[in-house]
Formats: structure tokens, C-alpha cells, sequence
């Protein structure tokens, strides 16, 4: 797979990726969820502080998400145990998807560089798997809020 860059107006790529939610593992296909709106939150990895700090946002704050009826997916390089272990510390509720080959980090254009996998980057898609919302950052330090997100989700 080369390396991309999925851009707002562009039909999102589809992909499958192993993950789990709630200690059930199974894969997972973006186009599965197609007639929803979908958060793919690209996270550099499991357990560290900056990718905490977002991942618990979300959690605390999974009903904005809820009502406006998206579904939050992050994804990873970090293997589904890896994914499993930090979910059961943090309480996470939302699928966390493992792209231990970073097929889909290529497919998106969200590659990092040597110390860090991936760029932290958030995309949102509508109903119909069309991208309407990106954002990457060059340096992980920030993400986007489920504040920022909500009207844009609400507006799909």
C-alpha cells in the first residue's frame, strides 16, 4: 500500500483492522459503518502521556460523541494487547484498532517519523464515508477536542 493523503470531500479509505472494545476482540471495517458518522483518532501510542491525555477526553467525554450518533475508532501501531491492557486501566469504552503493519497510518498520510509511528490526526466521515473533517499535527503535543468535533459531526 503507498503512502496517501486523504483529503476533506474525498471518500474515506476503507480498511479492516484487528481491535477490541470491552475485552471482545474481533476486526473491525470502516465500511461497516457507513449510515453513521465515524471520529478515526490516529494516536502515536499506547500508555504515554500525550496520547492519554486525549484518549481520556474522549472517554469523559464519549456522549457528545453519542449524541450526535458517531462512533469514536482510535487506531494505533501498538499490537490488540497492548491496546487491551491500556483500555482496562483507563476504563476506555470505544474500540481502539491495531495497525501493527501501519497499512492504514500509509493510507491516511498520518506516518511519523523515526521516534514516533504516527502523527496524531484526527479525521471525521460522514454517513456516506465521505471525509468532511482533518486535522494532523506535525508535533503531537495537542489534539482536538470532542468540543471542536461535536459541531462538526452535528453538522453531518
Amino acid at each position: 500500500m503507498s503512502v496517501m493523503t486523504v483529503e476533506v470531500g474525498q471518500a474515506a479509505p476503507d480498511f479492516t483492522l484487528p481491535g477490541i472494545v470491552d475485552g471482545e476482540r474481533r476486526d473491525y471495517t470502516l465500511s461497516e459503518f457507513r449510515g453513521r458518522k465515524v471520529v478515526l483518532a490516529f494516536y502515536p501510542g499506547d500508555d504515554t502521556p500525550g496520547c492519554t491525555r486525549q484518549m481520556c477526553s474522549y472517554r469523559d467525554d464519549i456522549s457528545k460523541f453519542e449524541e450526535v450518533d458517531a462512533v469514536l475508532l482510535g487506531i494505533s501501531p501498538q499490537d490488540v494487547d497492548s491496546h487491551e491492557r491500556w483500555a482496562q486501566k483507563r476504563n476506555f469504552h470505544f474500540p481502539l484498532l491495531a495497525d501493527t503493519d501501519k497499512k492504514v497510518i500509509d493510507l491516511y498520510g498520518v506516518r511519523g517519523g523515526k521516534l514516533i509511528p504516527g502523527k496524531r490526526s484526527v479525521f471525521v466521515i460522514d454517513p456516506e464515508g465521505i471525509v468532511r473533517f482533518a486535522d494532523r499535527k506535525a508535533i503531537g503535543a495537542t489534539f482536538v477536542s470532542a468540543d471542536k468535533l461535536t459541531p462538526v459531526l452535528a453538522g453531518l
